[in-house]
């Protein structure tokens, strides 16, 4: 067997022992075969011509430059050994995983799964990215982060390419966020009028996107196109609370989710025919699911769809 860091997996002896002492192993790791026996003058550094050994008694051991060089080739045996346990689906996942994504998407699902996690699965830890959809596809694209959890509209889908691979997790309804007194003068018909009597109802006012994502501009402007108009997109947030505090000022209008809290002086109407819904995913490099800590943290992700 090549008992050299090219060949892994490395011999039984653990290099932690070298310091003590010498084998071929410890010189195998500095770039030589089988020293003992050798001159200590000739055991040196193969691009450094640095003397890794120095005469004990009828032997040899490391000398300081050498344990300084076994020092770091334990660092990298270590590297190597925790690289292949976080690919072993047998072994407790010990990792840190680094996750993008919208904030309700945190708040909603990965938030209890980083408590589960942290309770039974100490060894994972996670760091949260808070990303609009686009912003967390080109980390993702780019490796720097293992998971994206994503949204799109049923009336405007984000299609991605082969290079993902993608996990639905829930969906939930969404309407227009008016002032209360506003869905009042509607005549109590907001339940049952469709989504472009209910924007046309609003068609004079200014309109609220989101400032990071053009999906929910893109919505408004596909039911205003159906009710014959074109919205006066006048102000952009991504915090749904800017958006409530926008529509409280009498400043627009602008979509919420019908699950949003209820506040006494804003009514989110209903929209049918068509219907929106927003809907979440998790997405992650196309091969990549499978490794075992990200596997697990996509398990408990789904038990909370």
């Amino acid at each position: 067997m090549d008992n050299d860091l090219h060949g892994y997996p490395a011999p039984p002896i653990p290099l932690r022992a070298l310091p003590h002492g010498i084998d071929a192993r410890g010189c195998r790791c500095a770039g030589h075969h089988d020293v003992v026996g050798l001159p200590a003058d000739r055991a040196t550094g193969p691009d450094t011509g640095v003397r890794l050994t120095e005469p004990e008694g009828r032997g040899v051991r490391l000398a300081p430059e050498g344990r300084r060089l076994a020092g770091h080739a334990q660092g990298i045996l270590a590297a190597v050994d925790a690289a292949r346990l976080d690919l072993d689906a047998a072994a407790e996942p010990s990792v840190t995983l680094r996750i993008a994504g919208f904030a309700t998407a945190i708040r909603r699902t990965l938030m209890p799964v980083i408590g589960e996690l942290a309770e039974h699965h100490p060894g994972v830890s996670i760091e949260v990215l808070e990303h609009e959809p686009e912003e967390a596809l080109r980390l993702l694209a780019a490796d720097e982060v293992a998971l994206a959890l994503t949204y799109d509209y049923n009336l405007a889908p984000h299609a991605v390419g082969t290079a993902v691979e993608t996990r639905p997790l829930w969906s939930t309804p969404w309407g227009l966020g008016v002032r209360s007194e506003e869905a009042k003068a509607l005549g109590g018909k907001d339940g049952a009028a469709d989504a472009a009597t209910i924007f046309t109802a609003f068609g004079k006012h200014h309109w609220i996107g989101n400032s990071r994502n053009i999906a929910d501009e893109t919505v408004l402007r596909i039911i205003a196109s159906i009710a014959g108009f074109e919205p006066d997109m006048r102000h952009q947030s991504d915090s749904l609370d800017l958006v409530e505090e926008l529509i409280l000022a009498r400043l627009g209008v602008g979509l919420l989710p019908m699950d949003r809290p209820a506040c006494s002086v804003i009514t989110i109407l209903p929209l049918h025919h068509p219907d929106l819904r927003l809907r979440a995913y998790a997405r992650t490099r196309s091969g990549h699911s499978g490794w075992p800590a990200l596997a697990l943290v996509l398990e408990r992700l789904g038990r909370k769809a």
